[in-house]
């Protein structure tokens, strides 16, 4: 997988021409400045993940990239964080919008400094009307239509959708998606982070739901939902699925306890950002449409496959 990805760079940042012994070096360009902007902590299994991209990124192609991300989900303090990156005049800005409303105002002050702009994770269907000319991501309405239609074939009409941050935008999406995929019937619930709250209400939505389904929108929330489900003694007769992988999703992939998860990729949602924005910074290109990441299906079938690149923190 290294050397696909290397080679990537290597055509982004010489032209598409071959490598060769008087080909520069990233060493010998002037350093690039880049900051990444997350809504999430490079602490959670999901964002340790896209952090080992960007720093894998910086590192090949020689820019300096500096991480940010707020300590919980939080709009007003990403507003700041970006508003903090646009004052220091970087090259380059990769930044996810889990809220386009919360951050138009840094983001148009970053194009209208000159700072080339892109986008990650979450923001496919706002980042064209804020003026970002590219994002790197899934369609979240696409991947949740789609895990939609595979619980139908499962047999499932009714189900439930987990979601664990509300007010992310793509995770609407996601639960809308899986509402038109599913054609059944689609009950959204909110949790948070707290595990031990997520497992109490869980454990209190399905004591009184008809739901045989259940789709996590991602492994934060799976682990509490799964110990839910075991609780009531209910593994055999609710499907359960997530979004995003984990070492404890794999596990649960392996021994039946999830039917699938929806793998996006996230390594390359760090890595392109920074191998693109430096691109853009030294010849002036980027590509002419989104890059689509995901959405992948992992199964039971293709686990073992995936898991020793999530052992390496890849995936």
């Amino acid at each position: 997988m290294r050397i696909v990805i290397w080679a990537t760079a290597v055509l982004l940042t010489s032209g598409c021409r071959r490598p060769d012994a008087t080909r520069p070096s990233p060493a010998d360009h002037a350093p690039v400045r880049i900051v990444v902007v997350s809504h999430g902590q490079a602490a959670d299994p999901f964002w340790s993940v896209v952090k080992r991209g960007v720093d894998d990124a910086a590192r090949e192609v020689g820019a300096d990239v500096d991480y940010r991300a707020p300590e919980t989900f939080d709009m007003v303090r990403m507003a700041r964080l970006v508003e903090s990156a646009v004052a220091g005049r970087p090259d380059g800005l990769a930044l996810s919008i889990p809220d386009p409303s919360a951050l138009e105002t840094p983001i148009s002050a970053a194009i209208a400094a000159g700072i080339a702009v892109v986008s990650f994770n979450s923001g496919r269907d706002a980042h064209v009307k804020l003026g970002i000319p590219l994002h790197i991501g899934q369609d979240e309405q696409d991947a949740g239509r789609r895990a939609g239609r595979r619980m139908a074939e499962l047999g499932v009409k009714r189900a439930l959708c987990v979601n664990h941050e509300v007010g992310n935008v793509a995770l609407d999406r996601r639960c809308e998606g899986f509402d038109e995929g599913l054609e059944g019937s689609v009950e959204v619930v909110a949790v948070d982070l707290d595990p031990t709250k997520t497992r109490s209400r869980i454990q209190a939505v399905l004591g009184r739901s008809e739901a045989t389904g259940v789709l996590v929108l991602g492994p934060t929330a799976a682990e509490p939902v799964l110990a839910a489900v075991k609780d009531l003694d209910r593994a055999s007769e609710l499907i359960v699925a997530t979004f995003d992988l984990s070492p404890a999703m794999l596990d649960a992939l392996a021994d039946g306890r999830l039917a699938f998860a929806l793998d996006q990729q996230q390594y390359l949602q760090g890595y392109l950002p920074v191998v693109l924005l430096a691109s853009q910074a030294r010849t002036g290109a980027l590509p002419s449409s989104d890059v689509l990441t995901g959405p992948g299906f992992v199964t039971r079938e293709n686990v073992e496959a995936v898991r020793a690149f999530t052992r390496a923190g890849l995936r």
